[in-house]
């Protein structure tokens, strides 16, 4: 009987665990070093801005489940390391007790790690990231002390963003720190996040972009921040600059990606070919791009665990490709993205072009009513679509974003679009949808 080891187990290792249980009858040995599983972290701030009622709704399984499918898993262990000539893994348990799993098939779910920045005084207390449902939970406890009035966030992303939102709903006096002139930047143009950033200032969120943390000041919790434009007072340090992939296992024995992901082909299969590497540790292949790159996301980690699992059960399946589609929604103001927006396209020498619409999700008689934003990005040659943006302040506009993804995973155009069959009802859209027009409008 095969047997396959899994290290880690939130969304890539679960998703790679149940397609291997549910279509085979090979033994599976599950690894986690923490005590949880499967905590949807990108729920934090809903949690401790007091936006959801219980944090428990953000673990969607436990072992349990998995061990009535018939895996074996251990939990707080931690993979020491992998003998991949014998095919031996060794780890170490809470306990100190010292365990070892042999394989046939082993796949990587390491994740990421928080990116720290190495300045004076990141040893002090009360300056923490925001990853782990142990880090949630920390920064839950802190945000009822009434002593931690001044949070600054290092990180104007997505968890960044996030979580300056949280701590503002707390009460507390909220810094929010960029090196770059602007929130969102990975995903989004100027266009959109200009309306972004006035929403984080309308709400009293301090913005601090372009300056960089140079040092961390206090005795033995930390009291200021120093920036190359001035210092500040503050009692709680949110980091969340972003990630790398987690490679410490196998950086030495398979092939990487530039940015030191472990570098996978369409099945998920590592340069060893008994090893298989998935979310966030692992590269993806873009369909904007149509080339490997990386892009770590959940809805990715998922997608890749799945045709991991496929494959090492004998089922040929070749991963579609992804897009990076992504959303965030802060103080009621929503954005929606996929593909490459034209800065990011200009990272990757995609020559771009782009078109943009503001205007109404309905017709001006319909009472309830909201602006919205479209961003279609194309390229300049083949006018193929490689990328989209939305926004609004009110509609729920995310399933449009769906759509623009199917696009660039088809290789639709631009000129495609905008004769594209979308239906109209006054609840609903215009009888000439945005979208249409936007595709339109195009050069």
């Amino acid at each position: 009987m095969t047997k396959t080891v899994i290290i880690g187990t939130n969304h890539a290792g679960l998703a790679a665990a149940n397609a291997i249980l549910d279509n085979s009858e090979q033994e599976v040995v599950m690894i986690e070093r923490n005590e949880n599983f499967s905590y949807l972290s990108c729920g934090t701030a809903l949690w401790v801005g007091q936006q959801i009622d219980s944090v428990d709704g953000l673990f969607y399984t436990n072992r349990e489940d998995f061990e009535a499918k018939g895996a074996k898993v251990r939990t707080q262990t931690n993979v020491d390391n992998i003998d991949f000539e014998a095919k031996i893994v060794y780890a170490t348990t809470s306990q100190g007790e010292n365990v070892t799993e042999d394989y046939d098939k082993l796949v990587l779910a390491t994740g990421s790690i928080p990116i720290s920045p190495k300045v004076p005084g990141r040893e002090l207390e009360n300056i923490t990231f925001m990853k782990h449902y142990e880090e949630g939970q920390k920064i839950d406890q802190l945000f009822e002390h009434k002593d931690i009035e001044n949070v600054a966030v290092i990180g104007a992303g997505y968890i960044g963003v996030e979580m300056a939102e949280a701590a503002k709903r707390r009460d507390k006096n909220v810094l929010l720190f960029d090196a770059l002139d602007r929130s969102l930047p990975s995903y989004y143009d100027a266009w959109l996040t200009d309306d972004m950033d006035k929403n984080l200032a309308n709400h009293g969120i301090e913005l601090h972009y372009g300056e960089l943390v140079k040092e961390y000041k206090g005795t033995n919790k930390v009291e200021q921040i120093v920036t190359e434009k001035g210092e500040y007072e503050v009692d709680l340090v949110i980091n969340a600059i972003g990630f790398l992939p987690n490679n410490q296992l196998a950086k030495d024995h398979l092939e990487l990606f530039t940015n030191g992901a472990y570098l996978v082909d369409r099945h998920q299969q590592t340069s060893d070919p008994d090893v298989y590497a998935v979310g966030d540790c692992a590269t993806v292949y873009s369909n904007a791009l149509q080339a490997t790159t990386y892009i770590a996301l959940a809805s990715n980690a998922l997608r890749t665990g799945m045709v991991a699992g496929e494959n090492i059960v004998g089922n040929a399946v070749e991963s579609p490709g992804v897009q990076g589609s992504n959303g965030i929604s802060i103080f009621g103001y929503h954005m929606v993205s996929t593909g490459y927006s034209v800065e990011s396209a200009a990272k990757f020498d995609l020559n771009v072009k782009y078109t943009d619409i503001e205007d109404t999700q309905k017709p001006e008689f319909m009472k309830e009513n909201d602006n919205v934003k479209l961003r279609i990005v194309y390229e300049a040659t083949s006018r193929r679509i490689v990328g989209a943006q939305m926004s609004s302040t009110t509609s729920d506009i995310s399933m449009a974003i769906h759509m623009f993804s199917l696009a660039i995973e088809h290789q639709v155009t631009v000129d495609e679009l905008g004769k594209l069959d979308l239906f109209f009802l006054p609840h609903f859209n215009q009888p000439y949808n945005y979208i249409n027009k936007a595709a339109l409008a195009a050069e």
